[in-house]
């Protein structure tokens, strides 16, 4: 230690760091000494390191207060659950539809892999859009969107109609799989992160499973559509007045590197304190060693004048919109394709797709022609996934950052992204057991207890859990683009389930469901399984991936 570097730190100024010490996906969450100068977390979690750090500007909306934001939350879970029953809905009516539009299983599933095509098709072109001119916008035109795909379903006459039916109501859907997760990151911190994408799913999964089974007590199908109508009406006028757009101009995160600035002068100046060359009573070195930031006086330092409600509300966002053209922000998911963590959350979670297409496209016939279920019982059997996702969020969510956070502690105060991929084990056996329970329970006309509650219940579990685990790990991973990481993985995510859906069938009448349910189950082993490898390997894939990273992020 040089007496120059000692004065330099003493007043008032900051070592040097090597900019190989920062990775992105190691961050400092925990402050375990209470010391450094960042904003942190209040009541139980004073000691957690926001992560972002909210700016000073008073429209952060890191910075709104927790009721507006659990209570726009809470508006675009609603959102989500709706878009994603106004696709998932038919899988009762399959049976009655090859009746009476004369049609068969191969022409209904041509029609649900039109809905994953499109859910893949629109989160490429519409996240861009969200970007440009804000998400409230998106979300307002996806919602007519969906409005005018349930008027078409209504005056259908042929199974034709749902073709189209799909294709509007897929690319309606596609802001579930992608946009509202970029909502949330932009108004809740990393500690939350995990719990917060874990409702999101399970608002994709719980508008998945009660559509069917609402729409198994209705009337008729024509009914159902219009009941959409009716909610899809209500939801655009709730829409209109109450949801905010959480778009915010953000600018780089040099957190890590303060931190770390921090830290090496409180080592320094600790060793001049210990070696006689400066008293520890001098005032700058308490100020060094112990000066850290009340959420108090943060308040204090807010600057900035605070938008009118008719500001908040405006259609498009363009004063905190990304100023780049549509074009480039519509190329940038392409360029994250050689991100190993982004490919394997793309894949794992186009696998949870295969399970949900699975069930959605084989419970007609199955408990229908297996088990002799009426409509309305066939529809009752989603109850069984539907209580397995309300399990798999708590797992995937609440679990899974409670345990990143007590990883980070035992690590003095240092996330690793892979830390929440430990959680992964749990669901990697209960997906399995899952597959086999549905898919030879019914084969074997075992009682109806196996297929739906272990089987459909065990998916719905899965479903749930590993979706916000691999989400949150490819986010945490590449945090600077974790827009286009979600876009390039709902992509993959949405073709494997078109793929999935336009050849189940196909795959069921060629192997028969004994040999199909065994080769989905080593799947499922695989793909989930490759965790382990990331557990291991998954630092060092993200540092021989950082320059090409922040090559994209134009640094």
């Amino acid at each position: 230690m040089s007496l120059p570097q000692l004065e330099q730190i003493l007043s008032g100024g900051q070592v040097s760091i090597d900019p190989e010490e920062l990775l992105p996906g190691t961050i400092h969450l925990v402050d375990m000494e209470d010391s450094l100068h960042v904003k942190k977390g209040k009541g139980s979690n004073a000691d957690i390191i926001l992560r972002p750090q909210p700016l000073d500007n008073v429209n952060d909306p890191l910075r709104w207060s927790q009721r507006k934001k659990n209570a726009q939350f809470s508006l675009l879970f609603v959102w989500s659950v709706f878009l994603a029953a106004t696709v998932n809905w038919n899988g009762p009516y399959w049976t009655e539809w090859t009746e009476e539009f004369n049609c068969t299983y191969n022409d209904l599933n041509l029609t649900a892999a039109m809905c994953f095509l499109f859910l893949g098709l629109g989160c490429v072109f519409l996240q861009p859009t969200a970007l440009k001119l804000g998400r409230r916008f998106v979300y307002l035109v996806c919602t007519l969107l969906a409005l005018v795909s349930n008027i078409v379903g209504m005056k259908a006459t042929n199974w034709k109609f749902m073709i189209a039916v799909n294709i509007l109501s897929g690319f309606a859907a596609a802001p579930v799989d992608s946009l509202v997760e970029i909502s949330s990151t932009d108004v809740f911190f990393t500690h939350e992160r995990a719990t917060k994408l874990a409702w999101l799913v399970m608002g994709l999964y719980f508008g998945s499973y009660i559509g069917p089974v609402v729409a198994g007590y209705l009337p008729n199908w024509q009914w159902a559509f219009k009941l959409q109508i009716i909610m899809f009406c209500v939801l655009f006028v709730v829409q209109l007045f109450l949801m905010e757009d959480t778009t915010f101009s953000r600018s780089e995160d040099h957190t890590d590197e303060d931190i770390l600035q921090q830290i090496r002068s409180k080592e320094i100046v600790v060793l001049a304190v210990q070696s006689g060359q400066v008293s520890e009573k001098d005032a700058r070195v308490q100020h060094v060693v112990s000066n850290p930031v009340s959420s108090d006086s943060d308040e204090k330092n807010v600057s900035g004048v605070k938008r009118t409600y008719w500001k908040r509300m405006q259609l498009l966002e363009l004063e905190y919109n990304m100023k780049e053209s549509w074009v480039y922000l519509w190329s940038r998911p392409i360029l994250m394709a050689p991100l190993p963590a982004v490919i394997w959350g793309g894949v794992v979670y186009g696998a949870q797709m295969m399970w949900l297409s699975l069930m959605a496209t084989t419970q007609s016939e199955i408990f229908g022609t297996y088990y002799g279920f009426s409509t309305s019982s066939t529809g009752l059997t989603n109850l069984a996934p539907l209580a397995g996702c309300f399990i798999g969020m708590v797992y995937g969510g609440q679990f899974v950052d409670w345990l990143s956070v007590y990883m980070a502690k035992r690590n003095n105060g240092i996330l690793e992204a892979e830390y929440r991929l430990y959680a992964m084990v749990f669901p990697t056996l209960i997906n399995a057991a899952g597959v086999l329970a549905y898919g030879l329970g019914a084969n074997s006309k075992a009682p109806w207890a196996v297929p739906v509650i272990v089987g459909q219940g065990f998916l719905g579990f899965s479903m749930t859990s590993t979706g916000p685990i691999c989400l949150t790990y490819a986010i945490e991973c590449y945090p600077e683009l974790s827009s286009e990481a979600l876009v390039l993985m709902l992509f993959v995510r949405n073709m494997i389930g078109t793929g999935f859906t336009w050849g189940i069938q196909a795959w069921l009448d060629r192997d028969g469901l004994v040999l199909t349910t065994w080769l989905m189950f080593m799947l499922s082993i695989i793909i989930n399984g490759f965790a382990i490898f990331f557990v291991i390997w998954g630092k060092k894939w993200r540092r021989m991936t950082k320059n090409y990273y922040l090559r994209i992020c134009n640094k």
